[in-house]
């Protein structure tokens, strides 16, 4: 039976018996096998569509996203890949796609209109279920409400949907006591809005919420069904708290977060919170900070003006936080327990707390009790502490960056160390760092770090379980609580997934270093570029330079690769000579590699240096070519072996 081609350049035959399927081909629209009843196509090139992918409009007015109609579309806009909201997987397939960002496979568009329009008919091409499913399969999880679907009875259509029976049977609009303005309509909760009974964010794009779009609130479906107890014990609390089911929103006294209803209130000490946040652990030890945390309903006077220190933003102190009893900091309950795998409780109050292992053992100490000699144990040698002010040229053998006061030298090696690269501890754990385990102060092996990709030898943290390392400008930077920075007048702060351009590079930002009182920000490669530098262009120390003040477009170029340069970029001058270079072409490829340092992994029978070449350049063992930038030769002097560092080294140590 012929039909219309749907696009195609061919006519489509419409296949229904399985005997008519001689192949096994993916359909054109969802990219998923073929059965019949299906479309292919009659010239045999290869195009097949199931039926229920031919008959999908092209125009969906989906019952889960009221605000606008979906369009069927083999393109939304995306430079490769697209994501599902409903089931949380992306391809390249045609796909049901919303301005506003809103992605449904074809199948999932018109399995969740069915549920929602409670058309179960449509789905009697699948079986109910009847026997119950095992624990053991706990990977199978409930496409409505992503609950495992053990011990209930579902759907589990050939294409992969799998439904609990009592979701498959949602009211799609239903009126509740907490809500009384607009009923609650069944719907994706596209703004990830947090559920206003029980307080947590909902799931990130998978499910569905009962939600009123008009006053943007969000529930999770258990919450709206959940029968509440009437007392609840908590053992972080000296007193019970009792059931108060009101109307109206209210702040929680715990988390300083709005509810809407299911209030839990102590009448001796006249507060209300969630019923989540009556099980909040008393004390904490988090990522984000060396000591222990402890939550507080409400701040001490000491706390009165404080900022949490990961989102910045002021916490009030007649509502509920995290707070260290040793630092004048604080923390806003959902920022500190947002990720499960940043914190762990601690049991007992006076349990001790493991101390941070110094890097260094004092040897003296002047009279205001500063330490004027120490022994770091990554030095063979003893390390004094400068006297002097200014006027560095060599690095810190921690970060490598340019020597600043204070810092400690070595008097027989030239080794030296900023102060506070030399006091980090021998063991830490970080915040931005993912593992369970701690990291590890390493030095003197090659790595490139996690955070900015730069290639380094210096000082770093490596994790005990998986090993990656992290520089130390990496670690200083991402350390919580504010940054100065030469370039702007203000502190900078960290923020996470923020969206902006950075004022050195000019390209946009996913998390940078930023100004709260101006738009002034910081990738943290950029932050931590070295104030001063040498190249062989100029005889003098080059300056980062924020602005070009010189109007005349001509001198906007480089000096080094003679192209033209973006006046608003940083860049590196000297203004003795009037020379400008970009930041990278006076840096390098490796600007962070300790030159004269020994690279033994490269199967040479002879340990080789790490040098850079700057008026000579001798012709590659490997490839031919001059060396002109980060080399390995030979260190011994009668063998003439060098390499570029490219030819030689794991491409994971390659820029």
């Amino acid at each position: 039976m012929e039909s219309k081609n749907y696009g195609h350049q061919h006519p489509l035959l419409l296949l229904l018996n399985e005997d008519q399927l001689l192949v096994v081909a993916n359909c054109s629209r969802c990219g998923e096998v073929v059965s019949t009843p299906c479309f292919s196509c009659a010239e045999k090139c290869g195009f097949y569509l199931h039926k229920v992918c031919a008959d999908a409009p092209f125009e969906l007015n989906h019952p889960f996203h009221l605000d606008h109609p979906l369009l069927l579309t083999k393109n939304p806009g995306y430079p490769t890949e697209y994501y599902c909201n409903f089931c949380g997987k992306d391809d390249d397939n045609f796909v049901y796609h919303c301005s506003c960002e809103l992605d449904f496979h074809i199948k999932c568009a018109l399995f969740t209109f069915n549920i929602a329009e409670n058309n179960l008919k449509e789905l009697e091409h699948v079986s109910l279920q009847h026997p119950l499913i095992s624990t053991e399969n706990g990977d199978s999880k409930c496409f409505v409400c992503w609950e495992p679907l053990a011990k209930y009875t579902h759907f589990s259509p050939d294409c992969g949907f799998n439904l609990h029976e009592k979701c498959a049977k949602l009211p799609f609009k239903l009126n509740h006591g907490c809500h009384r303005k607009h009923p609650f309509v069944l719907q994706l909760n596209s703004q990830l809005l947090s559920c206003k009974i029980c307080g947590e964010t909902c799931r990130e794009g998978l499910g569905v919420v009962y939600g009123c779009s008009p006053c943007k609130l969000a529930v999770h479906i258990e919450c709206v069904s959940a029968t509440l107890d009437l007392v609840v014990e908590d053992k972080s609390h000296e007193h019970p708290f009792n059931l108060f089911p009101r109307r109206s929103s209210f702040i929680c006294d715990a988390c300083g977060t709005e509810g809407i209803c299911a209030a839990y209130i102590c009448c001796t000490c006249k507060i209300m919170v969630h019923k989540n946040c009556t099980l909040l652990p008393r004390i904490i030890k988090s990522k984000w900070h060396d000591h222990r945390l402890f939550h507080k309903y409400f701040l001490p006077d000491e706390f009165r003006s404080s900022d949490c220190t990961i989102c910045h933003d002021e916490v009030d102190p007649e509502h509920g936080s995290y707070c260290c009893s040793h630092c004048n900091i604080t923390f806003h309950v959902h920022c500190v327990t947002e990720d499960k795998d940043s914190y762990s409780i601690v049991s007992l109050e006076n349990e001790d707390e493991m101390p941070n292992e110094s890097s260094i053992s004092v040897i003296e100490r002047n009279d205001a009790g500063e330490a004027t000699k120490i022994k770091h144990f990554k030095h063979m040698h003893n390390l004094m502490l400068s006297p002097f002010v200014g006027g560095y040229e060599n690095s810190c053998h921690g970060c490598m960056l340019p020597i600043s006061d204070p810092f400690y030298y070595c008097s027989e090696c030239g080794f030296c160390l900023h102060k506070a690269c030399a006091e980090l501890p021998k063991m830490m754990n970080v915040w931005h760092h993912d593992c369970q385990e701690p990291l590890a102060l390493i030095s003197d092996k090659v790595f490139k770090c996690e955070e900015c990709w730069d290639v380094s030898n210096a000082f770093a943290y490596e994790c005990c379980g998986c090993e990656r390392k992290t520089c130390l400008r990496c670690v200083n930077a991402l350390s919580p609580g504010a940054r100065t920075c030469l370039k702007h007048e203000h502190p900078l702060f960290f923020y996470r997934g923020h969206e902006g351009k950075c004022n050195a590079c000019g390209q946009p930002t996913d998390g940078v270093l930023r100004c709260k009182d101006c738009n002034f920000e910081l990738h943290i490669e950029c932050f931590s570029l070295p104030i001063t530098a040498r190249h062989k262009c100029d005889e003098h120390l080059l300056s980062l330079t924020d602005h070009d003040d010189n109007s005349y477009s001509k001198s906007h170029h480089c000096d080094i690769c003679e192209e033209s340069r973006d006046p608003n970029c940083w860049f590196y001058h000297c203004a003795t000579c009037d020379t400008s270079a970009h930041v990278d072409c006076v840096l390098g490829k490796y600007p962070f590699l300790k030159l004269g340092s020994i690279y033994e992994e490269t199967g040479h029978p002879h340990p080789l240096t790490i040098v850079k070449k700057k008026y000579y350049y001798p012709d590659c063992d490997k490839c031919s070519k001059p060396c002109e930038d980060v080399a390995l030769e030979c260190s011994k002097s009668q063998c003439k072996y060098i390499v570029h560092w490219n030819c030689v080294t794991p491409r994971s140590l390659q820029f």
